[in-house]
């Protein structure tokens, strides 16, 4: 019931934001002054299990910024802040964040064996359906190229404990559930290198 609830609220927010006005990208990048000491005053993170923002798409950042307002995705640092959010600024951070560009992945000299596993274990486990053929996201689907590696081992360790959920019901759910500890960390590390 609390799922229906919350994406009844999601729906009504992207409803209403279809008809509001254009998301403001200078608005965005004053509101993210705030957000730079933990996510990087260029979107990109610096910290141990805090996303980088730059390059993730609009529709993404909005979302998740609704999940941590209404309650549905838990943080003791993100709900509060989200919650002092407006509809307005929410859009705005969304657009500023998609503006700027995407983290670049630490060079490596060729691809390694952990490489090459999280490539078949991504294929095997259909990312591209969601997060687009070159990974780099889709509306709500996250950009997953050049994501810090810890960030998306936790992701994917929360959608299988079912501590966090996505907007796809279960697709995450569903994803991760036969996925082994070690798969979850091969497809981290192939991501995290994607450019």
């Amino acid at each position: 019931m609390r799922f229906v609830s919350v994406a009844l609220g999601v729906a009504i927010f992207i409803a209403i934001n279809g008809r509001a006005p254009a998301a403001d990208v200078s608005a965005g990048r004053a509101l993210a002054e705030a957000c730079a000491g933990c996510h990087g005053a260029d979107g990109v993170s610096q910290i141990e299990l805090t996303p980088s923002l730059a390059g993730q798409p609009d529709e993404f950042v909005q979302w998740q910024l609704v999940y941590f307002r209404s309650g549905a995705r838990k943080s003791e640092v993100m709900g509060p802040i989200a919650q002092a959010l407006s509809n307005e600024d929410i859009r705005n951070l969304g657009a500023y964040y998609a503006s700027l560009p995407p983290p670049r992945p630490q060079e490596t000299s060729a691809p390694d064996a952990l490489m090459q596993n999280g490539e078949k274990v991504a294929l095997q486990h259909r990312c591209r359906s969601c997060h687009a053929d070159d990974y780099n996201g889709f509306r709500a689907a996250a950009r997953l190229s050049g994501q810090r590696e810890d960030v998306l081992v936790k992701a994917l360790r929360d959608f299988k404990s079912g501590k966090r959920v996505g907007s796809g019901v279960a697709s995450m759910a569903d994803v991760t559930y036969e996925m082994t500890d070690s798969d979850m960390e091969a497809v981290s590390h192939y991501l995290a290198q994607r450019r």
